[in-house]
């Protein structure tokens, strides 16, 4: 197995040998499983283009092995060339057969990478939920009833079924993150221009990404990497202007509460969770009120600038206005069809008010590292989109829509399940912030262990610094169940012995009681590399807490506490050593 580390600051890529479905040795069986995947899963609705077996073959047996991408098979969404496959951008009617992949492709495959075929989309790119094709409406991959998000539906569907490794999108206000959120992905949208939009059927051209949907965030962010630069090509392409490294502790912010109002069942739990985990990871989490963004955010489609969606289609929609309801998708050519009544005044109004509201955002952000939100607000089902396909898809787009209008790196992750389906949340951040996102999220998405600690290495304690060497963070106090004895041990700095005793009133020995200690929270590795040092009599094991919840935890070896003075009676070490 290769690994890509480095690129970005996001190490632990895997290469060839790895796919979501299983391990496999060969570019051959990587191949084959694919396509076994395929017939599997049976979700035709998923891809617009298939390759033949043999073709993909044929390519993946002359990759060089030493590519950084060597092997690895992924998707592209049918609005962005791969030469000799039509591309349909979701529409029959508009479908022509590109002689050269669009530059994001040719990198990819310069890499070593193997496009498996082109996958559906919201008609045109336009929409967040999936259903809008004439190819038919993509199912969610964890539960069929539910869209899959959109508009580059079939992308992140094929990547979060196990069929590629990961998987190419576009973004213009949400494509390439709402489906992540839906899939369990993450879901990396550029800044504006880092990869060239050459090859790619324009949605609004002055706004639309490529984006890339991958399980793991160090792929994800490689293939990001490998497709950024300048082409020559297109004009709006440009060079990435990176800021300086990410302080020590960055200012996280959050919108008001008021502005969380709205979203699905259990949703505002699971973001308070991650909100939670990006405290304990040591970082300062502010209020802010995002009402200059959310208004930004209504821009796209309620202003003028949706005249930029007919000035890339229209035409074709105008031409072929007998398809509307058969090839060409009645929402979508609504939308674009709309267009055509700004006026150029209405438009740079709008600008005006755009850069308004741009200059408010930035003045709200200001101190801060990144923004962070629910990606989404709900997660429908298909009969819902059917039932309102124009107001359900509105909901989805609230904290996505504004990213490119205002010129904003944004990266969705992973952040649990409510209900057995996904959720997740996004850091939004000033143009070029790119890795500085990936490092925040990074932290978020690395596993932690909550330990508790009683003794010697609690704040302020001799050996508190072993813990924050080790990249721990204090989470909360905490107090054990009660029916656990702490001991004073002979040890070189003092230290106590936590045991857990028989149940309350058993008799067996002295009375046992709650201890007082805190949790911290330990990157795995950090925490693999603690207890590898962690002397004799001291032991990691579960404790219950008084709330029930069990957590690792200092104990003792039992005969470590032969003869050694019984301290319960105090309630915890500090006390102790106070009173003594």
């Amino acid at each position: 197995m290769s690994a890509v580390s480095g690129v970005s600051g996001v190490s632990g890529v895997s290469g060839v040998g790895a796919t979501a479905a299983g391990t496999v040795s060969t570019a051959a069986d990587r191949v084959h499983d694919a396509f076994d995947r395929i017939a599997a899963v049976d979700r035709p609705e998923v891809w617009i283009t298939l390759r033949d077996r043999a073709d993909v073959l044929a390519e993946a047996s002359r990759v060089d092995p030493s590519l950084p991408l060597a092997g690895l098979l992924f998707a592209v969404k049918d609005n962005i060339d791969v030469a000799g496959l039509p591309t349909t951008a979701g529409a029959r009617s508009y479908a022509y057969e590109p002689t050269a992949d669009a530059t994001a492709v040719a990198r990819l495959r310069a890499a070593g990478a193997v496009v498996v075929g082109k996958t559906n989309l919201d008609q045109f790119a336009t929409g967040l939920v999936g259903t809008r094709s004439p190819f038919g409406a993509v199912r969610n991959a964890w539960d069929p009833t539910r869209i899959s998000g959109g508009s580059s539906s079939g992308s992140a569907t094929a990547v979060a079924l196990g069929i590629v490794d990961f998987a190419l999108g576009t973004d213009t206000a949400g494509s390439g993150r709402v489906p992540a959120a839906l899939g369990n992905l993450v879901g990396v949208k550029p800044t504006k221009g880092l990869v060239p939009n050459t090859g790619v059927v324009p949605a609004c051209r002055s706004q639309d990404c490529v984006t890339v949907f991958a399980a793991s965030l160090g792929l994800a962010r490689t293939a990001a990497e490998l497709m950024t630069g300048p082409d020559g090509i297109d004009p709006l392409a440009r060079e990435d202007r990176a800021h300086a490294a990410l302080p020590t502790l960055p200012r996280i912010a959050v919108p008001l509460p008021s502005q969380l109002e709205g979203l699905a069942d259990g949703w505002a739990s699971a973001f308070a969770a991650a909100v939670d985990r990006f405290r304990a990871l040591g970082h300062e989490v502010v209020e802010v009120d995002i009402a200059p963004l959310l208004d930004a955010a209504a821009l796209l489609y309620d202003g003028a600038f949706v005249a930029e969606r007919h000035a890339a289609v229209g035409a074709h929609i105008e031409a072929h206005r007998d398809l509307v309801g058969e090839d060409l998708d009645p929402s979508v050519a609504s939308i674009v069809l709309g267009g055509a009544r700004p006026s150029a005044s209405e438009l740079f109004a709008d600008m005006a008010r755009l850069d308004a509201l741009g200059a408010a955002g930035r003045a709200v952000l200001e101190g801060t590292t990144a923004l962070l939100t629910p990606t989404t607000t709900w997660h429908p089902t298909l009969a819902e989109v059917a039932a309102d396909p124009i107001g359900a898809n509105s909901r989805m787009g609230r904290y996505t829509n504004f990213a490119n209008l205002l010129d904003m790196a944004s990266l969705a992750v992973p952040a649990g399940f409510v209900d057995g389906l996904p959720f997740g949340v996004m850091l939004t951040g000033p143009a070029f912030t790119d890795r500085r996102l990936a490092a925040l999220a990074s932290a978020f998405l690395a596993p932690t262990v909550d330990l508790l600690v009683v003794g010697a290495h609690l704040r302020d304690q001799p050996l508190n610094g072993q813990l924050v060497a080790a990249g721990g963070s204090f989470v909360r106090e905490a107090r054990t169940a009660s029916d656990y004895r702490l001991y004073a041990l002979d040890t070189v700095p003092p230290k106590p012995g936590l045991v857990r005793a028989g149940p309350v009133g058993s008799g067996s020995g002295p009375a046992a009681g709650s201890v007082v200690g805190e949790v911290w929270r330990l990157p795995a590795a950090g925490f693999a590399t603690f207890v590898t040092a962690l002397p004799a009599p001291m032991a990691i094991g579960t404790v219950t807490l008084e709330d029930g919840s069990d957590v690792t935890g200092f104990l003792v070896e039992p005969l470590a506490v032969v003869g050694a003075e019984d301290i319960t009676h105090h309630g915890g070490w500090r006390a102790y050593r106070e009173q003594g």
